[in-house]
């Protein structure tokens, strides 16, 4: 019995003196440099002509940077900041993707196009650069002309929110 007491209180202790696992919380933007504290966030350029789809993807990857991490202040001047992020909107298209029995169209699918560039104003320096983005998405129109509502913008938010998800963290780890 005291034996069996002896091996379980040293497993106890080897565990302890093994430190940490190497897991850590994600989002803490532990891929950028350590002198980066401020950031400025540009409206993105619109490219495409569609309506205001340039803000909601500029508010949304400012939204998904303030939920994300504390670590980093935000400036709308760029020469206070140690960081300027910058993009565009350079294609948005849609396509009829679903037919009803009529031949109406019932679900579009929305596919916008983007470029994002991340600079490093204190050693003018590029972090990240990728002018390829691609994001789709769905929406679906309702039967009812009664109850018509224009998804198209709600498709686009979520597009938006996906977009800054995915840019963040590719930035901020190092993905």
């Amino acid at each position: 019995m005291k034996r069996r007491n002896f091996v379980t209180f040293l497993l106890f202790g080897l565990s302890l003196g093994a430190g940490p696992c190497g897991y850590e919380k994600a989002g803490q933007g532990r891929a950028l440099p350590n002198h980066i504290k401020t950031i400025a966030i540009q409206t993105f350029r619109n490219e495409s002509l569609r309506f205001k789809v340039e803000q909601k993807f500029t508010s949304a990857l400012i939204n998904e940077l303030i939920l994300r991490t504390s670590r980093f202040k935000f400036t709308s001047d760029l020469e206070q900041a140690d960081a300027v992020v910058s993009g565009n909107i350079r294609n948005f298209g849609f396509r009829h993707v679903l037919l009803d029995n009529n031949g109406r169209t019932r679900v579009f699918e929305i596919t916008i196009n983007a470029g994002i560039v991340m600079r490093d104003q204190t050693n003018n320096k590029i972090l990240y650069d990728n002018q390829r983005l691609t994001f789709r998405g769905e929406y679906e129109l309702s039967d009812d002309p009664r109850s018509f509502f224009n998804e198209e913008d709600p498709a686009v938010e979520r597009l938006a929110r996906d977009f800054a998800k995915s840019v963040l963290s590719t930035v901020m780890e190092g993905f």
